[in-house]
């Protein structure tokens, strides 16, 4: 066997370990989410759908899936815009303390979520927000628009500086070049962002039970029933918050790699 087939076979398994350590649980709390009994136990029970009934048939759960549902719409919408900003101002223009500038930007997904949480309730407690659902998507979107400046910015490296020349030259102004050049070619960075922030903003939990008050979101539900007792709901939401959130992630990921590709096959 050759150096370069070994360590081919050494990534293989690291990478099919990686995938079973990440998905086994996933994959067993979605087998318990179908079990009749209480308990996750091992041998399963009948297969039943009981406890997607009893979800279903939850009107507080259905008031959190919406709660969350909108707090990921309108943050995404927030967040990709700000991202699109900062990255833009970044590629574009030169200015003092640039660098303090982007690292305070980028500085949020670093803090620990507690600490930002608390940083959060007391910040939006001062200027009377706390215990809505604008608190919940004003702290999102502190928190996931570095996510869509990072996508963003590295859509915009990849953009030959010419084009914006180029517009200006043909009699553009500054706002027809960004309509006409800057946001199509940006487009599918835009889109992964939007997809990205989206998924961040559904998933989280710890911000929201600090700031959302009586506003509950699904992860926050989970949360509250984990805490309380062993519920098979709990696998039967995060079934749902599980196959959201992927399928989210996975059409950031194909737009990303759709305009790699394309930003390959035109050099």
């Amino acid at each position: 066997m050759t150096k370069d087939k070994f360590y081919n076979l050494i990534l293989k398994f690291y990478l099919f370990f990686i995938f079973v350590f990440i998905f086994t649980p996933i994959a067993f709390s979605i087998i318990f989410s179908f079990n009749s009994q209480r308990f996750p136990t091992i041998p399963l029970g009948n297969f039943s759908i009981e406890w997607y009934i009893k979800i279903f048939n939850d009107a507080e759960i259905w008031q959190a899936a919406i709660n969350s549902v909108v707090v990921s719409s309108i943050t995404c919408l927030i967040a990709t815009f700000l991202g699109f900003c900062t990255a833009y101002s970044d590629y574009r223009y030169r200015f003092k303390f640039k660098g303090i500038y982007l690292a305070l930007v980028l500085l949020p997904p670093t803090i620990p979520l507690i600490i930002l949480a608390l940083a959060m309730l007391a910040w939006l407690s001062k200027i009377g927000m706390s215990g809505q659902l604008w608190s919940i998507i004003c702290a999102h979107s502190v928190l996931t628009a570095p996510f869509a400046m990072a996508i963003i910015r590295l859509r915009l490296n990849q953009m030959d500086p010419d084009l914006e020349a180029a517009s200006w030259n043909l009699g553009g102004s500054e706002w027809a070049t960004m309509r006409n050049v800057i946001l199509p070619y940006c487009k599918p960075a835009i889109i992964s962002s939007l997809c990205l922030t989206a998924a961040v903003s559904f998933d989280e939990f710890a911000i929201s039970w600090f700031v959302s008050g009586l506003n509950k979101t699904v992860p926050v539900i989970i949360l509250e029933i984990v805490q309380g007792n062993i519920d098979p709901q709990v696998n039967a939401i995060g079934t749902f918050v599980f196959f959201t959130s992927i399928t989210l992630v996975i059409t950031a990921q194909i737009f990303f790699l759709t305009w790699q590709m394309k930003g390959k096959s035109n050099k």
